[in-house]
C-alpha cells in the first residue's frame, strides 16, 4: 500500500487521542515495588559459542512476580573495565535467538543485553526460552487481549515489568557502565523500549524503530493488520466491551510512557507501515518528553522501516551519548 495516513506536516503534528489514566503512576509504582520484593537473582553463565571477538553470557533474572526471564549479554572480549550498555527488546513473537544473531552492538564496543519475551520466541528467528505461567482468561489467539479484562492481568504488564529488571540485571555485571545505558528495540520492543524510557529515570539514550504498542485507540481502527488486528477481532466476539478494553489498554499506551520520558531518543517512523501507522509512532515521539529528540522518516518502506540504514544511523548517533 502507498501512503495512507496523514501527512508528514500534519504527523509532525498529531496528538493522540488516548485518555491517560488517572492512577498510571501509582499503577506503575506498584507494579515495579511488587517486582522488586523479589530478588534479582541475575546469574550470568559463560556460553562457549565458538566466537573469538566476543564473550557471551546465558543470563537468568526474577522478572515479574520473580518469574525467570532469559537473555544474553555479549561483551568485547577485550573488554577490562565497565563499559556503556545497551539494552535490547525483541519484536512480535521473536525471542532472544542464538547470540551470534546479535553481534552489532558489541562489535562497537559496548556491551549488549537482549530480553527474552516472555511466552514468544517461536514465530520467527532462533527462538525464546522464557515461559509466562500467568493467564487463562478468554483471549484472542496471539498476546495483544491476554488479560484485556483487567490492567492487573494484562499481558504487558508482565512484559514491561521484566523489561525494567531487564536493565537492573544488566547493570548488574561488573563490566557494564550503569551510567551509559541505552534501551533499543524494532516494533513490539520498540514500545517496550519507550515503555522502559517512562519508567526508569536514569537511562542517557533510547532509540525505538517503527514501534509498537502506541496510541491504541487510533491503531486499532486504523489499521486491519495484526497484531493490532487482534484487538478488534476480541472485540467483535465480545460485544460491547471496547471502553472496558480500551480503559486497560491506556495504562499500556506508548504515549503514556512517552511523557514521562528523561533521556535523548532517535525514534523511526516508515511512511507506509501498516503494522505500526505512521501516526501512532508519531505520537509518542511528539509526546516524548525530553526536548533531545529526533525522527528519521523512511517514505517508501512498510514495516521494515529503514532496516540496515537506521542501523547505521543508530550508530553514529549513539556516539555522542555512549
Amino acid at each position: 500500500m502507498a501512503l495512507f495516513d496523514l501527512p508528514l506536516d500534519e504527523l509532525h503534528e498529531y496528538r493522540s487521542a488516548s485518555v491517560e489514566p488517572e492512577d498510571f503512576d501509582v499503577f506503575w509504582s506498584k507494579t515495579l515495588q511488587e517486582a522488586r520484593e523479589h530478588d534479582l537473582d541475575a546469574r550470568f553463565e559463560p556460553v562457549d559459542t565458538g566466537l573469538t571477538t566476543v564473550d557471551v553470557y546465558d543470563v537468568t533474572f526474577a522478572g515479574f512476580g520473580g518469574h525467570p526471564v532469559k537473555g544474553w549479554l555479549t561483551l568485547p572480549a577485550a573488554a577490562e573495565e565497565p563499559i556503556p550498555l545497551v539494552v535490547e527488546f525483541i519484536g512480535y513473537g521473536g525471542g532472544r535467538g542464538l547470540p551470534h544473531e546479535h553481534l552489532l552492538w558489541a562489535s562497537t564496543g559496548r556491551a549488549h543485553f537482549v530480553m527474552d519475551t516472555r511466552g514468544q520466541g517461536s514465530a520467527w528467528g532462533g527462538g525464546g526460552g522464557t515461559p509466562d505461567p500467568v493467564g487463562g482468561a478468554p483471549a484472542f489467539p496471539g498476546f495483544m487481549t491476554r488479560g484485556i479484562d483487567a490492567p492487573e492481568n494484562y499481558y504487558y504488564r508482565r512484559v514491561f515489568t521484566d523489561a525494567v529488571r531487564a536493565v537492573e540485571a544488566a547493570r548488574s555485571h561488573p563490566l557494564t557502565d550503569a551510567s551509559r545505558t541505552v534501551a533499543l528495540g524494532s516494533s513490539q520492543g520498540g514500545g517496550i523500549t519507550i515503555a522502559v524510557g517512562g519508567l526508569v529515570p536514569d537511562l542517557t539514550a533510547i532509540a525505538p524503530d517503527v514501534p509498537f504498542l502506541c496510541d491504541y485507540p487510533r491503531a486499532a481502527t486504523l489499521t486491519d493488520r495484526h497484531p493490532y488486528r487482534e484487538i478488534g477481532l476480541f472485540l467483535k466476539t465480545h460485544r460491547g466491551r471496547t471502553a472496558d478494553a480500551l480503559r486497560t489498554l491506556s495504562y499500556f499506551d506508548g504515549v503514556h510512557f512517552a511523557s514521562r520520558g528523561r533521556a535523548a531518543a532517535l525514534f523511526s517512523a516508515a511512511l507506509e507501515d501498516q503494522t505500526c501507522p505512521p501516526s501512532t509512532v508519531f505520537a509518542a515521539f511528539n509526546a516524548w518528553g525530553h526536548d533531545d529528540k529526533a525522527i528519521e522518516v523512511y517514505d517508501f518502506n512498510d514495516h521494515e522501516g529503514g532496516g540496515p540504514y537506521q542501523e547505521a544511523a543508530k550508530v553514529k548517533w549513539l556516539s555522542s551519548y555512549v
